[in-house]
């Protein structure tokens, strides 16, 4: 059974960075990153495709988020750059069903959730 795990969130100033891993076991999956901040909905920010190329939805973050793949490690990264106290939310990566291989925005198009990862920016 898939399991995902994400880590390496924390506190980190304005400005700062962070990168989110993702790890995945069994096969290669079409992964999305998600956040959620208090009283807010899900929002999609991107989404790694099976062979590695990447989507950012959040216009937000366009600039300052890249999403990747390591195939051999089986991890999928967010890195988060000039963060500000706005992207202080929970992080999630969640996959699509394994023979899926195009991208979307959507949460309920995932079928597996990891646990999320707590970001808080703020100085």
């Amino acid at each position: 059974q898939l399991q995902l795990v994400e880590s390496g969130g924390g506190l980190v100033q304005p400005g700062g960075s962070l990168k989110l891993s993702c790890a995945a076991s069994g096969s290669t999956f079409v992964i999305g990153w998600f956040r959620q901040a208090p009283g807010k909905e899900r929002e999609a920010i991107a989404c790694v495709f099976k062979e590695g190329g990447s989507v950012i939805y959040a216009d937000s973050v366009k600039g300052r988020f890249t999403a990747s793949r390591d195939a051999a490690e089986n991890l999928v990264y967010l890195q988060m750059s000039s963060l500000k106290p706005e992207d202080t939310a929970v992080y999630y990566c969640a996959a699509r069903p394994g023979a899926v291989t195009v991208c979307t925005s959507a949460p309920r198009q995932y079928r597996t959730w990891g646990q999320g990862t707590q970001v808080t920016v703020s100085s």
